[in-house]
């Protein structure tokens, strides 16, 4: 069955070239994401992957809902049903991570290679309480396998590696684990590479600057196994030396997270109880990259953050009757931050002293909730959740590069001149928000409510209603400067505009209601069809209003809440074409994504709206040999939002094939992406901001990547 909140479930084999050309197998739903007792959580949609893409998103490229916009090379930020980046729960092998950077340069995603990944699912709208609070949109988590473990006796060996090359950019990568296990104890080291320069878009657009990346994953995991109990422990590391971002004035030049995970599971004859403790730090540092002028002790704008997080999950599935199940957990997340600029030498801008935009941030986030669902009879089930989040938040006074009012004397030189004169009133904004009261604690409630319903055997029936509710980030509600420089320097939407936060922001409400209309054969493995609309009406949605305009034609925006609503369609298709000895077995699948947002106060579009977009993809396998033709249609966009200056873009199509071969412990992908080397502007990346205009008008959309040659080794022992 395809749930109305379940936009896909992939289940990945713990060997990575399986990920690559296998197709998705249905299974049980883990303990944790599990909607009912008897259900699995089934993919509709492309059933064979060439994942070739250092992207862990990429992961969800075919599912139905889905979107995501690129800023840095490492990782995409989510967009489920139209609702994007920090109405998203994001959880990395059962953490939630959000991003330690005023432009969300280092997301939860870009911290796990692909290959690390065994399973992943990505659910919108009507979310399970089990899957986490204080989100809109819904929620995608991503886990590592499990440790591995030797029969009794024995001691088990093995691995797997993987290497690749993309023409475009000259893109780069590896990766590879080795597990040295017995029955009881197990442990395993993971590492990933991933590397490009520029890349080059489609047609005569030349190359797209401020595209360049490095990045490094190491992690250690060690397993222990006794009778019913199982515990792992996982250090690891991230080191990006680099990364730069087309739609930001600034780039990443040295990003490192350090974590510690810790997971118990226990079987009792009441239920299950599974646990979780986890650390991480994270130490951030921007400026700008050649493509940008370059930095050194006297150009550019140094900006360094220092992130810390901790938390607990505690959760007990027990079964009341062979039909009914409780779930019940309680979660804690703390979240530190301290966001400093350090001063410049000789620059009378950008000094004399430091300019704290985060002193001593806190956001705490203590969750409880319960869920019961109930099979009342083999075709007809429910799943009833509620839960209470308080999220408690504070920061300490900042202080602005000066208090005597010497700020806008200086223009920058290079691209940060074109960027304006920072704000005479600073160090009023800094005196005005010191003086407030800074402390926020929010009260929030979360609801789900879902039947399922098999009247035939070929026809799946589910419909709910669901409230969420999502409480400002730490910049929404405490970024306090009103600098045309300043203000410019904080955002994650690619636009190019200024962002000042709002003390009096209150949750937004989101109230979903779904239905999914799934029909398929017998036996769900010829042909299946998905429909499934969808309704979001938005509370206190976090949206902006314009304060004043600054050149190039960008803005001055403050974080405000309005009313408003989205609605859209999901659909999705696959058939068996063909299935014999002589010609193999070829699947047609294809997909199809709507959807409408509008804010109520200003009657615009809401940012960040995928437009009508889907895809046609033929997949064949003939022994150890696989192939694809994937066609993406992406409709022109017309619906912006106006308040951000959000830019249209043209239609495009992009056409892609693939081949593999799997020889016994390898297997080989060779891909050739946008064949046709399509121009085409990513209708959600924002706008390119690595070079500004001379004229002063608004720079166009990014360029997507053009043609690639792709190509893929892994190896399994």
């Amino acid at each position: 069955m395809f749930p109305a909140s379940l936009l896909v479930c992939t289940v990945l084999t713990c060997a990575p070239f399986y990920a690559a050309s296998a197709q998705t197998t249905p299974v049980p739903s883990p303990p944790s994401a599990s909607p009912a007792p008897t259900e699995k959580m089934t993919v509709v949609g492309s059933r064979h992957s060439f994942q070739q893409s250092a992207d862990t998103l990429s992961l969800f490229k075919d599912t139905p809902g889905f979107s995501s916009y690129a800023t840095g090379g490492t990782a995409s930020l989510p967009v489920l049903n139209g609702m994007a980046d920090d109405r998203v729960a994001t959880f990395v092998d059962g953490m939630r991570l959000g991003s330690d950077c005023p432009n969300h340069m280092n997301p939860a995603f870009s911290q796990i290679d692909p290959d690390a990944v065994a399973t992943s699912s990505a659910i919108a709208g009507i979310t399970s309480v089990s899957m986490g609070g204080d989100s809109t949109g819904g929620t995608i988590s991503v886990e590592r396998k499990a440790p591995q473990f030797a029969q009794k006796g024995n001691i088990l060996v093995t691995g797997n590696g993987r290497q690749d090359w993309r023409s475009n950019g000259g893109g780069s990568g590896a990766s590879g684990s080795l597990t040295v296990a017995n029955d009881s104890f197990s442990l395993r080291y993971e590492a990933s590479y991933n590397h490009a320069s520029d890349y080059s878009a489609g047609g005569r657009g030349g190359r797209v600057l401020s595209t360049r990346y490095l990045s490094y994953n190491h992690a250690v995991t060690a397993g222990f196994k006794h009778r019913n109990h199982q515990f792992s422990l996982t250090f690891g590391q991230q080191d990006v030396p680099y990364e730069g971002f087309p739609n930001s004035y600034m780039d990443e030049t040295n990003n490192r997270s350090t974590f510690v995970n810790g997971k118990y599971t226990g079987h009792f004859h009441w239920g299950e109880l599974e646990t979780r403790g986890f650390w991480k730090r994270t130490t951030h540092a921007m400026n700008m990259l050649a493509d940008k002028g370059g930095h050194s002790a006297t150009t550019g704008m140094p900006m360094n953050s220092d992130g810390r997080m901790a938390g607990y999950a505690i959760t007990a599935t027990i079964p009341l009757t062979n039909r009914h199940r409780l779930k019940v957990g309680s979660e804690f997340e703390h979240n530190g931050l301290n966001d400093w600029w350090p001063p410049v030498m000789d620059s009378m801008m950008m000094g004399p002293g430091t300019f704290h935009n985060l002193n001593g941030g806190s956001r705490n986030h203590l969750g409880h909730f319960f869920q019961w669902n109930a099979q009342w009879t083999p075709r007809f089930s429910t799943e009833l959740g509620a839960r209470s989040d308080v999220i408690m938040m504070n920061t300490g006074p900042v202080s602005p590069y000066s208090w005597g009012g010497m700020s806008g004397m200086m223009g920058m030189s290079g691209m940060m001149g074109g960027m304006g004169m920072m704000s005479m009133g600073d160090a009023k904004n800094a005196h005005a928000f010191n003086a407030a009261h800074r402390g926020r604690t929010d009260s929030n409630l979360d609801i789900t409510a879902l039947a399922r319903w098999n009247p035939t055997d070929q026809i799946s029936l589910e419909g709910g209603y669901g409230r969420k509710t999502r409480s400002p980030n730490l910049y929404e509600r405490y970024g306090w400067s009103q600098g045309g420089m300043t203000a410019k320097m904080i955002g994650w939407f690619g636009d190019g505009n200024g962002y000042v936060g709002s003390l009096n922001l209150r949750p937004e409400i989101a109230n979903t209601a779904s239905f999914t209309v799934h029909v398929h054969d017998t036996q769900r493995a010829v042909w299946d069809v998905m429909i499934q609309p969808f309704y979001t009406y938005t509370q206190h949605y976090i949206n902006v209003v314009r304060l004043k305009g600054l050149s190039h034609g960008f803005n001055l925006l403050q974080f405000a809440n309005h009313n408003a609503q989205s609605y859209g369609i999901n659909a999705a298709a696959h058939t068996l074409l063909w299935d014999s000895h002589r010609w193999g077995m070829g699947h047609l699948s294809t997909t199809l994504n709507w959807v409408r947002g509008q804010d109520n106060v200003t009657h615009s579009g809401l940012y960040q709206q995928m437009p009508l977009n889907g895809t046609i993809s033929l997949h064949e396998t003939r022994g150890p040999w696989s192939g694809r033709v994937e066609l993406t249609l992406v409709k022109a966009k017309h619906t912006v939002d106006w308040v951000r200056n959000e830019p249209k873009t043209p239609g495009y199509a992009l056409l892609g094939l693939g081949m593999g071969y799997h020889w016994r412990f390898v297997r080989l992908d060779l891909s050739l992406e946008n064949l046709l080397n399509q121009r085409y502007f990513l209708p959600l990346s924002g706008r390119e901001l690595s070079s500004l205009p001379s004229n002063g008008a608004l720079p166009s959309p990014v360029l997507g990547m053009g043609r690639s040659v792709n190509l893929t080794l892994r190896e399994n022992f």
